[in-house]
This record gives structure tokens, C-alpha cells and sequence, in this order.
């Protein structure tokens, strides 16, 4: 008997119509079927009981159900014989077990192994948001809603693939051409069906994970730098005359524009804290010195840190938490204190500052309080980016911080209002899980957690670039959440007002021609031209002589038509990171782009010594407009180059493991903007990578 309840094995993907009756589970298949132009199979249980109705006015027994499961596999193995690729099962045996043990209370064991063996590609589970319509065999229409739970739960229970099914008709037929067109994407990548609802319900794109798995396969492919970008060939160099003038000009249009200052915030302070991390997992106190453990390891960061320890802006606060806990702390050596000072700044039953976000953390210590990142970037927020009385301020963040964040913020940003007479708008964003990215191991296989799910790893800062493009304004200022210092903000503010109004003026002049195209103003093609080729630095195409007038302006519409940056730029001082470049791409057209070190082949000796001689670094100091000439949003994604991901190395857990971040933020995110570089100093620059850099001297009170 068991032998009649086997599916007949096939290639093809079957996908089975699951859920309540009156849910819509016929219609759907046939529209399915009629789309793919394949085959499907009935619910033989309709004709079969119906037809008992007819011929003797009896419902279902349970004397039915193996009957009916029998005609089920007979029509659907029948049925696959015809198919075309899909075949679309109106119902399945898991249906008949659940209707049996919700009308008997029990289900036959045939029918119940069965239906737990029986596989489908996937389940579509139809629920109940549409009208229920009556007939011979339906009864239970006030039991809907706990119908659909105890069909929810039998696919739960059973580790079966699918996904729920809602809206009107069209809506569920459009949802479900979409679902299989993934799905079969999907399965092409090697991925199973249960991985396949996975990465639906993550709401990451299958041509996404194509990208990724071609790029772990066969590499990514390096930029190629033709020169670095320097003074009078990619970098301009103003003085302070003229940089006084663009933030006066600044200073002179705020009042008409939107402005926002992003902050890319998200994730914890871990890697600031990593060698005092290191420094606990593998030293006794018991038995080694400190200055032992620091000769053994090399260990000159820790060094650093214990020489200057007294001016890290938490010090007081840590010692004086040491002193009240121990009674006797003050009687210890020096190396059991130094030793529970750093413990007690990591351990997660006090400070636990590495677990943190880096922009809650005590940055700066002032007369009266310590001072966060947060705290200092709404400090420079109202003195460049305000507007009409009001700033707007954006932070990036990691969605488990959003209550530790808004508690840091509260009372300093009530605090600067009464000082500032200024009303400053806070808002947060978090890395969709869309842009996160699949792991793979050595070998490039899939990685999987204990419950044999896909492990996927946020992808990098690149993936904030659906966070910009989410904005509404006219200027954004970007800058990172440590590069912040503690004094000179008059000086800060002004570098920052300056890019502002370079993108100001280049904006002016580029709107100018766009509207003199849009005009068929062909006298003026010329000027175009050699405007985007000296000014903009954009290299034209060699073929652009030969184009007609009307090709000549659809070219430099598309040259000029695009979001803008202005970068500023610092003398380069052995800091680790990107740098300003000219950048060959596929077709030998040359471009400035922010190039990081990963992407550029340092084995090839060319290369290298191009690296090498680059002068400026990048200190992800943006000024960007987002707007097009006509005051329309960009949508920035259409400018990402693709192709200039990463390929980062990690350790989780002693597994060795490799990730794909996404184009970075600065860098591929933005490769097809337009791009302004302009030399900064380096007051301006001052990231906190690690604790120690709180030593130097812009974090540190005059």
C-alpha cells in the first residue's frame, strides 16, 4: 500500500498550493500552470467527495483518506509525465494528514509517513485574506484563522520550504512569478530549498549571490591605477583666501538648501579595544610580569596605552570604580592594577566598552563631563550644517544600539539647543539585511550554522549607500563617527563650509549648461566639453569628435547628469586606507576614484610603486549633492560600480572563512559620481581606529 503514496522522482520542481480551503489554492494553480506553460495537478479529493455527495448525500470519513490519498499521487505522478519544467500540485498529502487530524483526531499512519516523505521544491501556504466562498464540501468558515495556524505549524514541524502567499488574486499570482523565478535562480546557484526561503525572507537578491559566488570562484578583479592623483593632476589646492571665499559663498545659500550630516555609525567599538582584548585572553597575572607579557609579545600598543593611561578621558571614572569596589586598591602593585583597570574597562558586568558602539564611548574629557562622539558631531552639526535655525543630523547604526544611542543623545541634544537657539533633528537608519552577504569556507562551499542555515555577514559600508540614497536633501556632509576631535571647531567648520560651497559653485555652472542642452543651445557644445574635460577633470571619449550635434549632447548630458562629490583630501602620512587615484576601468577610460589597497594588486611591481608614490590619503571628509539639476533625486544605486567589492578574510569561532563586503561607500558605491578632490590639513583628519589614539594631541584638552 505504501508503494502507491511514492512520488515519481523527477527534475522537474514541483511546487505545492498549501492552506485552508477557500484560500484560493485551484485558482492559483492554473494560473500558474497557464504562465509557465506546463501542467498541474487537481485536488482529486474535490471530485472524489463531491461525488459522494451526489450519490449518497455522505461527507468525508475517515474511511476516505487513504482512497484519496492514493488518487492524489496517481494525478500528480501523472500529471509530471506532461510537465514543462514546473508542475503546480493543487494540494498534497500533508493537506489530507492535517484535515484528518483536525476533523478525526488522528491520521492514519500510511498517510502520515507519506506525507512527511513526500518533497516539493517548495510550499506556497495561501492565507486567509480573501473571502471565503461556500459550496457542498466546505464547513468551517468561522475556523479560519486557527485553520491556517495548524497548517503554518505542520510545515514548521516538518522542516518543509515555503512561504506565505497574501493579497488579492493578481497580487498573489505577480508574487508567486516572482518567488519561482528566484527560486529557480537559486537552485542554479546550488543553493537547496530551505536555503532558498531563507535568503527570500532575508530579502537578498539572487543576482546578488551570483555576483558573490563568481567573485569567491574566480576572484575579483583588481582596479588598475594609471598615477596617483596629486596637486595639479586630480587634487586642487586652494589658499586660505579662497577657501574663506567658498564658505562665504556657503554661508550665503545655506538658507535655500536642505542640508544633513551622515554619519556612518553602525557596529562596535571590538577592534578598538582588540590588543587589550588580546592582552586578557593570554596573560596570568599570577605568573608574568606585564612587562614580560609586552617583550614576549611585542606588545608596544599595550606599552602606549599603560604609559599614558591617567589621560584617557575615562580614567577617573574607571579608577574611581577600582577604588570603591577594593577596598584595598590603593595598597596593590602597580602591575595588579594596571592589570584590573583594563579588565574592568572590557569585563561585561562593568564598562564593557568593546561591546559597545564606538559612538557611545567617552571620547573627550572636558571641565565638566566627558564628551561622546555623538556628543561632538551634534556640536559640529549646528556649526556647519544648519539651516533656518534647524540641523539634521543621520546616523547609520546597528539596530540592537538604537536605545543605547537615543539615551547618549537626549539630554546633550536638549543641552545644545538652549545653547545654540538651534532645533536639531536626529534621525537613524539600519543596514538592510538585504545587502548582507553569503560566507563561504576555503574551498568556496557554503557556510552553515547548527541549524544547517546559510551564515551571511553584513556587507561592509558599501551597503550604506541604500541609507544615502534614502535622504532628502540638497547638501550632505559625511563624515565618520570617530574622526572627531576635541577642539578646534571654528577651524573644522570652515574646511567643511569650503567644500560646501565648491559643490555649490560646480553645481551652479553644471545646471547652467544642462538647462542651456536642454535649450538645443548647440553654440555653447564646445565650452561643454572642455568644461567637463579641465574643470571637471572627466576624460572625454576619443570618438566624441565624430558624433552628430544631437549625440555630442546626449554624451555630455550623461557626463554631467550625475551626483557630485567634493573630497577632501590630506597630505599622506602613513596612514593605513584609500587614497585619491586616476583609475583605468574595462574600457581604458580614465577616471579619479578613492582607491583602497584591496583593490589594487600590490604583487604587480607597477602597481605598487604607483601605490607608493600616491601624496594624499582620504579622510572620508564628503561633501555630496544628491539632486540633479532640476531638484530631482538621484537614485544613487544606479551609479555603484559592481565589479569593485572586496574579498575579506575572517576568523569566527577558529573557522576560517571568507567574505564579500560590497563596494565601499567612498569608493565603488560612488565610482560612477562625479568627483572633486580637494587637499584639506591635516587638523581635519583625526579617526580613533584604536583606544591609543586618544592619546594624541587633538583629543587631549589644551
Amino acid at each position: 500500500m505504501e508503494e502507491n503514496l511514492k512520488q515519481q522522482r523527477s527534475e522537474i520542481i514541483k511546487i505545492a498550493l498549501f492552506g485552508p480551503e477557500s484560500t484560493g489554492k485551484t485558482t492559483l494553480a492554473n494560473q500558474l500552470a497557464t504562465h509557465f506553460k506546463t501542467t498541474w495537478a487537481p485536488e482529486y479529493a474535490r471530485e472524489y467527495l463531491q461525488q459522494k455527495w451526489n450519490e449518497k448525500q455522505e461527507i468525508c470519513s475517515p474511511e476516505d483518506l487513504l482512497p484519496i490519498a492514493y488518487g492524489q499521487i496517481q494525478l500528480e505522478n501523472q500529471a509530471l509525465e506532461f510537465a514543462n519544467t514546473f508542475l503546480f500540485c493543487d494540494t498534497c498529502l500533508l493537506v489530507t494528514k492535517v484535515f484528518s487530524e483536525l476533523y478525526y483526531g488522528f491520521c492514519d499512519p500510511i498517510l502520515d509517513k507519506a506525507a512527511k516523505k513526500n518533497q516539493y521544491d517548495l510550499f506556497f501556504l495561501t492565507d486567509i485574506d480573501v473571502p471565503w466562498k461556500s459550496d457542498d464540501l466546505r464547513d468551517k468558515p468561522n475556523e479560519r484563522e486557527a485553520t491556517f495556524e495548524q497548517f503554518k505549524k505542520a510545515l514548521i514541524d516538518f522542516k518543509k520550504p515555503f512561504i506565505v502567499l497574501k493579497g488579492n488574486e493578481q497580487e498573489r499570482l505577480d508574487q508567486s512569478i516572482l518567488i519561482i523565478s528566484e527560486l529557480t535562480k537559486a537552485k542554479k546557484l546550488g543553493f537547496s530549498s530551505n536555503d532558498f526561503v531563507q535568503i527570500y525572507e532575508s530579502g537578498i537578491p539572487t543576482e546578488a549571490l551570483e555576483i558573490q559566488i563568481n567573485s569567491y570562484q574566480k576572484g575579483i578583479q583588481k582596479a588598475i591605477i594609471d598615477r596617483p592623483a596629486i596637486i595639479d593632476d586630480g587634487i586642487l589646492q586652494f589658499s586660505m583666501t579662497e577657501h574663506q571665499y567658498f564658505a562665504k559663498l556657503f554661508d550665503a545659500q545655506k538658507e535655500k538648501l536642505k542640508l544633513k550630516k551622515f554619519v556612518p555609525a553602525s557596529g562596535a567599538a571590538s577592534r578598538m579595544f582588540k590588543f587589550l582584548t588580546e592582552f586578557l585572553n593570554d596573560f596570568e597575572l599570577e605568573n608574568e610580569t606585564i612587562n614580560a607579557y609586552i617583550n614576549r609579545k611585542n606588545a608596544s600598543d599595550l606599552m602606549i596605552f599603560l604609559s599614558g593611561m591617567e589621560k584617557f578621558p575615562f580614567f577617573a571614572q574607571v579608577d574611581t570604580h577600582l577604588k570603591n569596589q577594593f577596598s584595598d586598591f590603593n595598597s596593590w602593585e602597580k602591575d595588579k592594577k594596571n592589570y584590573h583597570f583594563i579588565h574592568t574597562i572590557l569585563t561585561e558586568k562593568t564598562f564593557d566598552f568593546a561591546s559597545k558602539p564606538k559612538g557611545i564611548l567617552p571620547f573627550h574629557n572636558y571641565k565638566t563631563h566627558m564628551a561622546t562622539p555623538v556628543e561632538e558631531h551634534l556640536n559640529e552639526c549646528v556649526f556647519y550644517a544648519t539651516s533656518k535655525n534647524e540641523s539634521h543630523l543621520h546616523f547609520t547604526i546597528s539596530e540592537n544600539h538604537q536605545t543605547q544611542f537615543e539615551k547618549s543623545i537626549d539630554w546633550v541634544k536638549q543641552k545644545m539647543e538652549s545653547q545654540f537657539k538651534t532645533k536639531i533633528n536626529i534621525n537613524f537608519s539600519f543596514q538592510k539585511t538585504a545587502t548582507n552577504t553569503i560566507a563561504v569556507d576555503q574551498e568556496n562551499a557554503f557556510l552553515r550554522n547548527e541549524f544547517d542555515q546559510l551564515i551571511f555577514r553584513p556587507g561592509g559600508h558599501g551597503a550604506l549607500i541604500q541609507n544615502l540614497n534614502q535622504l532628502d536633501a540638497d547638501i550632505v556632509f559625511i563624515k565618520n563617527i570617530d574622526n572627531i576631535i576635541q577642539n578646534h571647531i571654528e577651524t573644522i567648520s570652515l574646511y567643511k563650509k569650503s567644500l560646501a560651497g565648491i559643490l555649490i559653485e560646480f553645481q551652479h555652472k553644471i545646471a547652467f549648461y544642462l538647462s542651456e542642452m536642454d535649450s538645443n543651445n548647440s553654440g555653447i557644445i564646445e565650452e561643454i566639453a572642455r568644461f567637463a574635460a579641465n574643470d571637471l577633470l572627466i576624460p572625454i571619449t576619443d570618438d566624441y569628435a565624430k558624433y552628430t550635434i544631437e549625440n555630442k549632447i546626449e554624451y555630455l548630458k550623461e557626463v554631467l547628469n550625475r551626483p557630485i562629490r567634493v573630497c577632501g583630501m590630506v597630505k599622506n602620512e602613513g596612514e593605513v586606507g584609500g587614497g585619491p587615484f586616476w583609475v583605468k576601468d574595462q574600457k581604458g577610460m580614465i577616471s579619479l576614484q578613492i582607491v583602497e589597497s584591496a583593490q589594487i594588486d600590490l604583487a604587480n611591481a607597477n602597481q605598487f610603486a604607483i601605490f607608493k608614490n600616491a601624496t594624499h590619503f582620504n579622510p572620508v571628509d564628503l561633501v555630496c549633492g544628491i539632486k540633479n539639476y532640476k531638484g530631482i533625486k538621484f537614485d544613487l544605486e544606479h551609479f555603484v560600480d559592481s565589479t569593485a567589492g572586496f574579498i575579506v578574510e575572517k576568523n569566527k569561532k577558529g573557522i576560517n572563512l571568507k567574505a564579500y563586503e560590497l563596494p565601499g561607500l567612498w569608493n565603488g558605491a560612488m565610482a560612477n559620481w562625479i568627483t572633486i578632490f580637494v587637499e584639506v590639513p591635516l587638523i581635519t583628519f583625526n579617526p580613533v581606529k584604536t583606544v591609543n589614539d586618544l592619546l594624541k594631541p587633538a583629543h587631549q584638552n589644551d
